[in-house]
């Protein structure tokens, strides 16, 4: 088998490829490239799992970066469990192969109780006094003290939160050569989010001076990486997930659904939580996608009605509809609502913000029903922020109980968004090789990285009813 290595960079788009890129310009003239049509929705968890795959949600299940649990009556994103993607993987594929193969997965989504050989996820410690440390969680599980020995903790608050930063790319991009230096894996998955967070607070505003350092930062770890792995004989790929459009949009879908008797909320400690138990209909919204689950099956055309007519949304999709982007499975919504181009969906339910959950002015990725994107950004109306946050730092270390409610309610902060199929080319993912023995699709989807992976690494595409 030939040694292969993916690098996901992620947002990373033709037209970001430039002056900004010097050494992925170059590289990238050297190789053969194309457009992705994204899978829809065009979010991580969704477009790690088809890649990985080479299936649709509809068959392996990940509908977006999280769902409502129905038999839990919860809503859960970011879970890690790699048991949750419904279908075989690419590894459990190559291993049937040829059972020498090895994989290591440098932080590609659900990357916890996984057949791969190798593996780096973020995995916060969360201890009993209720503090919440940086951490990762690896396979085999002293390679965490490796990595952290060499490398220091994993930088959790430069990886999500008003404090992201290249370290975070950085510290993942040099993981996965220690890990090749240990191990050799056949196959290396690298996960670089560094672009990601200035493209949503920013957009993607090429003049933007903040967006040239970052093309500039990720330029340097991707030099570094291909360099690193060229010299030992592998085949890098150089893909992304989704391209970022421009939003000005925010939607506010569960306040559209409250202010028409859908929602339910409970008041606890004068604030307003969501209960999605006894709620008729309420949506889990994850970037420009959102999916609305009823209660009650009669009521699906009258919320539908209500959505049509909400201002940014573009579709609203029952039944087989969904399947327009191959979506029907038993995880979506009834309805799954897509944005249009300039629009993206929030997760606010109250309709007061002095009402707003605690959890609403933190960063807390798993207590919010929906993403929020918000997360990166602190409080402008908070006066004196940094000694604020250094004495509530100062306190947490003392073993005092504090709470980091500095995160704004303001959606109107948010630039650039995805999740949708944009309707600029441009802004599709991209692929890039320098495999020259292998041609690649004209126009492919998402699903057929499944494919070119497999051909990279010199074994046969299985017929699809091998893989079901």
């Amino acid at each position: 088998m030939q040694k292969t290595v993916v690098l996901d960079v992620v947002g990373l788009t033709q037209s970001l490829i430039g002056k900004n890129t010097p050494f992925l310009a170059k590289w990238t003239q050297e190789a053969q490239g194309t457009t992705i049509q994204p899978v829809v929705p065009a979010v991580t968890c969704t477009a790690h799992a088809t890649y990985l795959t080479g299936k649709w949600p509809k068959e392996h299940g990940i509908i977006a970066n999280g769902w409502y649990f129905r038999d839990e009556d919860e809503v859960k994103l970011w879970r890690q469990s790699n048991k949750l993607i419904q279908s075989p993987k690419i590894w459990d594929i190559a291993k049937a192969a040829d059972p020498d193969f090895t994989v290591a997965n440098m932080g590609w989504w659900y990357n916890m109780n996984t057949k791969a050989d190798y593996t780096l996820t973020p995995r916060p410690q969360y201890l009993a006094d209720g503090r919440k440390l940086p951490d990762c969680y690896t396979q085999p599980a002293d390679l965490r003290d490796k990595l952290q020995g060499q490398l220091g903790t994993f930088p959790l608050f430069n990886y999500w939160g008003p404090k992201t930063s290249i370290k975070s790319s950085k510290w993942i991009a040099d993981a996965s050569k220690i890990t090749d230096d240990l191990y050799n894996p056949t196959l290396t998955l690298i996960y670089l989010p560094h672009l990601d967070y200035n493209l949503q607070r920013l957009g993607p505003d090429q003049n933007a001076p903040r967006l040239a350092k970052d093309l500039r930062e990720i330029d340097a770890v991707c030099a570094d990486l291909i360099k690193f792995y060229e010299a030992r004989g592998a085949q890098v790929i150089l893909l992304s997930e989704y391209g970022i459009s421009s939003v000005n949009n925010p939607v506010h879908i569960n306040r559209v659904l409250r202010r028409n008797g859908y929602i339910a909320v409970r008041n606890e400690r004068d604030t307003e939580l969501l209960d999605t138990a006894m709620s008729e209909a309420f949506a889990v919204s994850d970037h420009q996608i959102a999916h609305v689950y009823i209660q009650d099956q009669s009521k699906i055309a009258e919320v539908k009605k209500l959505l049509q007519q909400v201002e940014g949304i573009q579709e609203v999709l029952e039944g087989d509809e969904r399947n327009i982007y191959n979506l029907a499975h038993e995880r979506c919504g009834e309805l799954v609502c897509i944005a249009d181009n300039n629009s993206w969906f929030t997760y606010y339910f109250w309709l007061n913000d002095k009402m707003a959950p605690d959890y609403a002015r933190m960063v807390d990725i798993h207590k919010k029903p929906g993403y929020d994107p918000v997360e990166m950004f602190t409080d402008p109306d908070i006066k004196m922020l940094i000694p604020l946050v250094a004495g509530k730092v100062l306190k947490k270390k003392l073993g005092f109980r504090m709470v980091m409610d500095i995160i704004p309610l303001d959606a109107t902060l948010i630039k650039g968004s995805h999740g949708h199929v944009p309707e600029d080319k441009a802004e599709w993912p991209i692929l890039f090789t320098k495999n020259l023995n292998q041609t690649l699709p004209q126009a492919p989807q998402a699903t057929d990285v499944f494919s070119i992976i497999l051909s990279h690494l010199q074994l046969p595409v299985p017929k699809q009813e091998l893989i079901a």
